[in-house]
């Protein structure tokens, strides 16, 4: 035999080992039929997964009569529909695909000899001669039950943490509205205290600003662990959208100049020539810079500086920096600076903190598509830098008003005579209203402590604003307010929502319900006459309906 007969021997052999080693797999079941879906050849790996012996099925039985015959069925309908052309049940439904060369697999339920049910993935190919007619088909199955396995436990998975940030969620709610609720009228009595026309004595004064002080601390230490929980958990809601920069950093500097003056900190913000607008969620914008300017006049040194500046050379982004004159950081603190709950020695410092609020910032840069860093020199100062992505100037119709967050109330002698009436089941919140209210010349407050009795009260009385507490027993104060929007004697009357359930999502859902305002708590007293006479003057106006704003401070 001469060499090139020798290797032509030697591949077919090669070949047929190759094909007898397939055949022979345990890991897949080969079957084989011929043109008419008869069984023709039954591998080692299908006896295994069927538990059949090849001698009981050859030129017995089709692979049909191996799957379940409802799922057969139901594979027959579907390509009926999707081919539209009536498709038997049986083994032309197996083969239909794979009868007109397209290639085809499926999932079904294979039934072994015992009975068993196992979920299989089917390969199905038809076998032709040279003429391209057909000699029959082979299908390659694998045992899918592993993976079917996998996957239900991956849900379950799934729906357990869903569940669990659900109950996360519901927790954190809660956990803010309780906390809330008696802070209110902690910080609601020390208020009033603060601004009563009695004078008080040093201590008194004193005494009063220390629980303002300690009040409003505690409350910001809430909002930062409960915003934080809300990032980590994903639940974090915004509003992304073109916001005025320049606005933004105006509104900024007013609010934390007095903290300034008194540290004897110097302050330079720049200024925009046009307006300047970025693409992100405008009370966030305000929570960074905001946090990032307290952090510059809390940790510089007295008689210091901070600037702001702005760097608008992109054409797609505008860099704003903050600089100060503070101690600086070493390298390694500035490794440790995004790590929550780390003060980086500033324990000890005497300078209130609690670490939270710089990961809550570059989480929320990062969350509005900006991005974040810092550099820092230890004795010269540090500069915190944040590059936001330009946003196109909106359509704004200069025939719509807003009502200013800052807007101060009104004096008491400009209010004419008005009804109001408070829905709230609290007595310490109902009492701080009142003495509120009572402070402002021409105003009446009618007070219920459930829904049903306030909407029987609005009804009858027709007040020009209602004040609405959400956390109310049997009717809440949502499905309060859907009552009187469709009733149409008060369907016209501005209800202002005052809860503790101040949660964003809280807000946006009282806000899509139709308040006209909504107030959370604790509450600020300037912040809620401003919104008593933005809701008075809308009652005055005849507009009626709701607001689209909320007032979170």
């Amino acid at each position: 035999m001469n060499s090139a007969a020798l290797r032509a021997q030697e591949a077919l052999l090669k070949t047929q080992a190759l094909g007898n080693a397939i055949l022979n797999s345990a890991t897949f079941s080969i079957i084989a039929t011929d043109e008419k879906g008869i069984i023709q050849l039954f591998n080692v790996g299908a006896e295994r997964m069927l538990g059949y012996k090849a001698e009981e099925v050859v030129n017995r039985i089709s692979p049909s009569d191996i799957h379940d015959h409802a799922e057969v069925m139901a594979r027959a309908l579907a390509l009926s529909k999707e081919f539209s052309t009536p498709i038997s049940a049986g083994f032309g439904s197996l083969a239909f695909k794979a009868s007109r060369g397209i290639e085809d697999s499926y999932e079904l339920t294979y039934i072994s000899k015992d009975g068993g049910r196992f979920p299989a993935l089917v390969s199905i190919t038809a076998l032709r001669d040279d003429d391209e007619a057909i000699i029959g088909y082979l299908l390659i199955g694998t045992d899918n039950s592993v993976r079917k396995q996998v996957e239900a436990e991956l849900l379950q998975a799934k729906a357990a943490a869903e569940k669990a940030n659900f109950a996360k969620s519901d927790f954190l709610s809660n956990m803010s509205h309780e906390l809330r609720s008696p802070l209110n009228a902690i910080l609601g009595f020390a208020q009033l205290m603060d601004s009563d026309k009695v004078q008080l004595t040093r201590d008194q004064k004193s005494n009063t600003g220390h629980i303002l002080k300690a009040g409003w601390y505690l409350l910001d230490l809430i909002n930062e662990i409960l915003d934080l929980a809300l990032v980590e958990s994903g639940k974090m809601q915004l509003s992304q959208e073109p916001t005025a920069l320049d606005r933004v950093l105006l509104d900024c500097h007013s609010m934390i100049e007095p903290q300034a003056r008194s540290q004897r900190i110097a302050m330079d913000v720049c200024h925009f020539e046009q307006p300047c607008y970025i693409q992100a969620d405008h009370t966030r914008v305000k929570q960074v810079l905001l946090n990032l300017l307290s952090n510059a006049i809390k940790y510089n040194r007295a008689g210091g500086s901070v600037s702001v500046t702005c760097d608008q050379s992109s054409a797609s982004r505008i860099r704003i920096s903050v600089t100060d004159t503070g101690l600086g950081l070493s390298p390694d603190k500035l490794a440790q600076l995004f790590q929550p709950f780390n003060r980086l020695g500033q324990e000890s410092s005497g300078q209130e903190g609690t670490g939270i609020g710089l990961v809550m910032t570059k989480r929320l840069v990062e969350l509005m598509g900006g991005i974040i860093g810092v550099e820092s020199t230890v004795g010269q100062g540090s500069v915190f830098w944040i590059d936001w992505l330009r946003a196109v100037e909106p359509d704004l119709d200069p025939a719509i008003e807003e009502f200013p967050d800052d807007a101060q109330a009104s004096p008491a002698g400009d209010v004419a005579q008005h009804t109001l009436l408070y829905v709230e089941d609290n007595p310490a919140n109902l009492s701080l209203v009142e003495q509120l209210i009572a402070r402002r010349p021409g105003l009446h407050l009618l007070s219920a402590q459930d829904a049903v009795v306030g909407i029987r009260i609005a009804r009858e009385r027709l007040p020009a604003v209602i004040l609405m507490d959400i956390n109310l027993p049997g009717i809440s104060g949502i499905n309060a307010l859907r009552i009187l929007r469709e009733d149409p004697v008060t369907q016209h009357i501005p209800v202002v929502a005052v809860s503790a359930n101040a949660m964003p999502y809280d807000i946006r859902k009282g806000l899509e319900a139709g308040f006209f305002r909504y107030l959370t708590k604790p509450i600020r007293v300037d912040a809620f006459m401003a919104v008593l006479d933005a809701a008075i003057e809308y009652a005055e106006s005849g507009l009626g309906g709701a607001g689209v704003r909320k007032i979170r401070r």
